[in-house]
Formats: structure tokens, C-alpha cells, sequence
């Protein structure tokens, strides 16, 4: 028997077992991406949907701005336009005097006739 052990010996050398410390094993964390593909679509949907909103405040304002500023204009017209009215009306009461009718019928070559009047009864 002495004779199998040597064959079956080896030449292996134990080496001397150190207590190793139990390695932490890395977790191993699903791979979660930041947003998922239908946070996206939302965030982009949203953004869309603020961009329209937006423009069309912008829109509007500014029709609101330019219909403001014909609306001043016009007024403005008004106001000069009554102003004539009123220079206007103050000159026919200046040229409708009795005397200034007088002076025309006159240059224009007429005549008072007493003979020619015709006195119509008032109502």
C-alpha cells in the first residue's frame, strides 16, 4: 500500500486558507433610463401644445394692437372731422346775415320793388 500512496501522490502544495471578507457583490440595478418613451411623448406633446397656446396669445394681441390703433385713428378723424363741422357751421351763420344778403342781391343787380312782394300768410 505504501507503494500506491507514493503513486498517487501529488505534488500539490495546500497553501495556507486566509479568511477572506464576504465581497459585497455589486447590485446589479435594472438599466432604468431617465424618461420612459411615453414620459417623453408627453413632455413633447406638452411642449407642442404650450408653443400653439402661446402663438395664438401672440396672435391675437397683436390684432387686438392693430384694431386699437385703427380705432385711435378713426377717432382721430372724427375729432378733426367735427372740428370742420363746427368751422363750418360758424361760417354759414357769418355769410347768412341779412346784410351780407343784401350786399349780394345788390352786386347781383336786383332791385327791391314793393310792387313785387307778395306777403303770404303765416301758419
Amino acid at each position: 500500500m505504501a507503494l500506491e500512496q507514493r503513486n498517487f501522490q501529488s505534488t500539490y502544495v495546500r497553501e495556507l486558507e486566509t479568511p477572506e471578507a464576504p465581497r459585497k457583490q455589486p447590485r446589479i440595478r435594472p438599466s432604468r433610463k431617465v424618461f420612459s418613451v411615453g414620459e417623453k411623448f408627453l413632455f413633447v406633446l406638452f411642449s407642442t401644445i404650450l408653443v400653439l397656446f402661446s402663438t395664438m396669445i401672440l396672435h391675437t394681441q397683436a390684432q387686438i394692437n392693430d384694431t386699437n390703433r385703427e380705432v385711435q385713428l378713426i377717432g382721430n378723424e372724427i375729432t378733426e372731422t367735427s372740428k370742420q363741422n363746427m368751422e363750418l357751421s360758424i361760417q354759414v351763420k357769418e355769410k347768412s346775415t341779412y346784410e351780407r344778403i343784401w350786399e349780394k342781391a345788390k352786386e347781383l343787380g336786383l332791385n327791391p320793388n314793393e310792387n313785387n312782394v307778395k306777403v303770404v300768410p303765416g301758419r
